[in-house]
């Protein structure tokens, strides 16, 4: 195969987060920390809403799948990036890249989604609460779920062969620590024109049309709580929100600066630090945003806890 031929079959190298200093040994510790507490956070929040009947709620059926998501996403990321660190070295075939990139896009993208349609449930809640259990049924709460992993799947099946295919010809050197779609595309060499189509489309539908659909939402939920006479239920309104509005900032702001300006703006090191942002610790934000503010998930666990110490309580005192 000569130089000038597409490269299929070799291995790619990453670079990291780490680098070979003194802080190196610091951070990976850090990351680990961040890695295993997302986890544990996003499995106490899906287990509290599975458990407790008092958050079986439109609100807290989508959000223990966001939780889900969280998980699997932060999964298909940081565990490579923790073992290439401990072993010294980065490489990581064109298979991996492929279904990394391919898992990872699915999962955002249906992040996306569903963080969109997540604000259609609170301005219903807000708007029309007399028609909140019509409007956000059993079946329109699947129907949210489904449309964001179908909109999550239609993202990874439209990039990934798009992007896997491009004419790898220059460096295999990854400058980041995941294979990312804008990382990739400057490897690739040869006509983008069709990728960047797709991307630009891809983007539009996945951050843009959600986000629009957050602005109308909350457009309409500023409009009835400026409505509202009672200082009471504008506090509680504010509250129901404040808690999706500041993941929806966290999310959006730093996967609209990856994926929406222009690739002169870019740098390696920015495109590190954005990612590192919304790929590992808003999976660990969302969580904390969620249980710290929000009372329903704080009473929810503190009755698991004291079924949980009523239930070792007759088990000692049987024996």
């Amino acid at each position: 195969m000569n130089g000038n031929n597409k490269t299929f079959s070799s291995d790619f190298t990453l670079t990291g987060l780490f680098t070979n200093n003194k802080a190196s040994g610091f951070l990976f510790g850090i990351i680990c920390a961040i890695f295993f507490m997302a986890m544990i956070a996003n499995g106490v929040m899906i287990f509290l809403i599975y458990i407790d009947p008092h958050l079986h709620t439109p609100m807290y059926f989508l959000l223990s799948h966001l939780s889900f998501i969280d998980i699997m996403y932060i999964s298909t990321i940081v565990p490579k990036m923790l073992a290439d660190y401990l072993e010294g070295e980065g490489t990581i075939s064109f298979i991996a890249c492929t279904a990394q990139y391919f898992l990872y896009m699915g999962f955002v993208g249906a992040e996306f989604f569903l963080l969109g349609l997540m604000a259609y449930d609170r301005y219903v809640a807000i708007c029309n609460p007399l028609r909140y259990p019509v409007l956000m049924s059993h079946r329109v709460c699947w129907m949210i779920l489904a449309s964001s992993w179908f909109g999550g799947a239609l993202d990874s099946f439209l990039l990934t062969p798009i992007t896997m295919s491009l004419p790898f010809c220059a460096s295999h050197k990854i400058n980041h620590f995941f294979c990312e779609a804008p990382t990739m595309l400057r490897l690739a060499c040869g006509d983008k024109a069709a990728y960047e189509m797709v991307m630009y489309i891809c983007c539009v539908m996945m951050l843009l049309i959600p986000f629009s659909v957050v602005i109308a939402s909350y457009t309409g939920v500023l409009i009835t709580v400026h409505q509202m006479k009672s200082a009471e239920g504008k506090k509680k309104a504010f509250a129901t929100c404040s808690s999706h509005m500041m993941v929806v900032i966290l999310f959006y702001g730093a996967a609209l600066y990856t994926y929406m300006l222009p690739q002169s703006y870019h740098t390696p090191t920015k495109d590190k630090v954005f990612s590192v942002f919304y790929t590992i610790i808003t999976p660990l934000l969302n969580p904390l945003i969620y249980s710290l503010r929000n009372r329903d998930v704080a009473e929810a666990f503190k009755r698991v806890l004291a079924r949980c110490r009523g239930t070792h309580g007759v088990t000692r005192e049987e024996f």
